[in-house]
């Protein structure tokens, strides 16, 4: 039996663990914390150790064939030591490329990407600098560790740098010409050893305080649109010489051509809908691709829409039973005890039938209003 080794410990790799369970695969998680509530009972094993313990190294890297990430921010020196040892895939490169944003957009713009027209700034001076270059609508974005819009903030006049660069806390970052776009999509794609790649339908996606909301499948888009963000997602994962599943974030503009946002090398709450609408999900294909199997099928089964459950949404009190009685509803809950008002706790994928948009949309209006009430 093949023995997967996974970095991280949250609900990604939760919901990894599982199709590893039905799939025959044992797991090992190093979680890199002290606690790893979601992996708690799924996983075979489980490391809650900093990913600095050199105990911890050789623990984990003696129980697996091969090594997997669940999320992206993993120190480098970790990802190489796993990858010298048992093989880690996607590659500390290809993470390291994704986990800092000046990497990420250097790499888009060398290889002809599209990508938002960017400056990289680590002083104010280099932002007032970068501001007249890329100005006036920008967003700033520290170029490490930021997700769910952490690490951002607006631009719109001259007189804004100096606090911009205040919030960011001098950190080297980002800065971004602000896209004026319609929508925004993502791609899942999969390539294996071989370099076989397969791409997920393209997702439409909706945020609330710039955390994912709702994903919409197929994505309300143009053909052409379609097409583009596929294409271009593939050959970002040809260019990075990418093995395992990459998700690639687009702004769609208002004449249909698709930009680059960002990429993560691993699942995406986007692509759970795959869970329940696909012939093969986002999961088992990370599992097929790191494990050396055939890529499946990603075939969308029915239309479908994920609305993400967040902490501000949740009273399992009151809304099991919503949720349940919601036509096409499937519940994924994540094994997270403590509701933070920004925190994922799970998601349901509302699928078949019609009306597929509006039953989802009806659902979440009223875990909200259960929540207020």
């Amino acid at each position: 039996m093949m023995t997967l080794g996974i970095l991280g410990g949250g609900q990604l790799a939760r919901m990894l663990c599982l199709e590893a369970r039905r799939m025959g695969v044992r797991t090992v998680v190093w979680s890199g914390t002290p606690t790893a509530e979601p992996t708690e009972g799924v996983a075979d094993i489980l490391i809650k150790r900093k990913f600095d313990d050199v105990e911890a190294h050789e623990e984990f890297c003696r129980q697996v064939d091969v090594a997997t990430v669940e999320f992206e921010n993993i120190p480098l020196e970790t990802l190489r030591k796993v990858e010298e040892a048992v093989g880690l895939y996607p590659s500390a490169e290809s993470i390291g490329i994704s986990q800092h944003r000046s990497r990420e957009k250097t790499f888009l713009r060398e290889h002809g990407i599209p990508c938002a027209p960017f400056a990289l700034v680590g002083t104010l001076d280099e932002l007032k600098l970068a501001y007249q270059e890329v100005g006036p609508a920008t967003v700033l974005k520290t170029a490490a560790f930021g997700y769910d819009g952490k690490g951002q903030v607006k631009i719109t006049a001259a007189d804004q740098l100096e606090a911009a660069w205040e919030s960011v806390q001098g950190e080297l970052s980002v800065l971004e010409g602000f896209v004026d776009f319609q929508c925004e999509v993502s791609v899942l794609v999969a390539r294996d050893k071989d370099g076989q790649c397969l791409a997920f339908p393209v997702a439409e996606n909706e945020h609330r305080n710039h955390i994912l909301d709702l994903t919409i499948v197929p994505a309300r888009v143009s053909q052409e649109t379609l097409q583009e963000a596929e294409e271009t997602a593939i050959r970002l994962a040809d260019e990075l010489n990418y093995r395992g599943l990459l998700a690639v974030e687009f702004f769609v503009e208002k004449s249909g051509r698709v930009v680059v946002n960002e990429m993560a090398p691993r699942p995406h709450n986007s692509g759970h809908f795959t869970m329940n609408a696909c012939v093969t999900s986002q999961f088992e294909q990370q599992l097929r691709s790191v494990c050396g199997l055939p890529l499946g099928s990603p075939e969308l089964l029915s239309d479908t829409v994920m609305v993400n459950l967040l902490g501000d949404m949740w009273n399992p009190d009151l809304k099991v039973a919503e949720i349940h009685g919601t036509e096409g509803a499937k519940l994924h809950l994540y094994g997270k005890s403590s509701p933070g008002e920004r925190r994922k706790l799970g998601h349901v994928n509302v699928v078949g039938g019609d009306n597929v948009e509006a039953r989802s949309r009806a659902l979440k209006d009223k875990l909200l209003s259960l929540k207020k009430s």
